[in-house]
């Protein structure tokens, strides 16, 4: 077993150490860094004019307490995963030294760590571009509290939701999204991972772009801007799409807490795990088939 374990971590080590001098992973993280200033340039601007301070986490908290913001985020892993399966130079080694299922457990293990510390870029990317104007003490700023409580939040197109601040504080808050992220973009990459040992390249990439162009379809803001919809069918509209859309199931905002009938954090962490482990299941099952080719030899 511990030579297992050993295998599973030397196998996933050396994806990262293919990350050396890799542009498209140096790209990835570029992008990811002007993603981060473009979408908390609008509060940082209102910090400044208004003269007032926020806490380091909440650029972070609003950034991404939106689906689309959350969307364009987990897109740029088609970048950082673009070579999926992650067959290189060393994989005969690998097979020859375990098996298949072995090499499998060290790509998904890869995957979750890679994903793992993309987000915490991210979150790092948000607390520098706003730590000019920020505080560390874990409570909500009166810039929050401005944003939230009045009607600048909606014309600046900030989501700051009051209920994000009535049920929890920034550290806490934070970790929920982190968490949320994490997993949607976890069951984002597995689906193109599945796609493409099942029918190559291409169809990994289609299967991704459609699962997000799924997430942004049922988003309820977009739902509303197109439809015109009432108020009573657009909550109606916004809990059905809460519960059958990933990535709203991936926004802190579209839970339930106490006083809806959105999922609740505990629901959401077990429809995640249900998807994670049915297409890990799936995706290890595929790859008991996939034929491996170096160089025109097959194995």
């Amino acid at each position: 077993m511990v030579k297992k374990l050993k295998m599973i971590w030397i196998t996933a080590g050396y994806n990262f150490r293919l990350w050396r001098g890799n542009m498209r992973i140096a790209a990835t993280f570029v992008l990811a860094f002007i993603l981060c200033f473009l979408l908390t340039d609008k509060l940082v601007v209102f910090a400044r004019e208004q003269g007032t301070t926020m806490q380091i986490l909440e650029a972070f908290i609003w950034t991404f307490g939106d689906g689309n913001s959350i969307l364009l985020s987990s897109l740029l892993l088609l970048l950082l995963f673009g070579d999926l399966p992650f067959i290189t130079a060393a994989t005969p080694f690998f097979l020859i030294r375990e098996n298949r299922r072995i090499w499998m457990a060290g790509q998904l293990l890869y995957i979750f760590l890679a994903a793992f510390l993309y987000l915490g870029f991210t979150l790092f990317s948000t607390c520098v571009l706003c730590m000019q104007y920020a505080f560390p003490k874990n409570t909500w700023s009166y810039t929050a509290a401005t944003l939230a409580y009045s009607e600048k939040g909606e014309q600046l197109a900030i989501p700051a939701a009051v209920k994000t601040l009535e049920m929890g504080r920034p550290f806490q808050t934070t970790g929920y999204i982190f968490l949320l992220i994490l997993a949607y973009t976890l069951v984002l990459i597995l689906i193109q991972m599945f796609f493409t040992i099942w029918k190559g390249q291409a169809a990994g990439v289609v299967s991704a772009l459609t699962f997000s162009a799924y997430g942004l379809l049922l988003n309820p803001e977009n739902i509303q801007s197109l439809l015109k919809l009432p108020d009573e069918l657009y909550y109606k509209a916004r809990v059905w799409v809460g519960w059958i859309s990933p990535l709203n199931q991936a926004t802190y905002s579209m839970h339930d807490f106490g006083y809806d009938n959105l999922p609740t954090m505990r629901q959401t962490a077990g429809i995640f795990g249900v998807i994670l482990l049915t297409l890990t299941v799936l995706t290890i099952r595929r790859m008991k088939k996939y034929s491996f080719q170096f160089r025109g030899t097959e194995t």
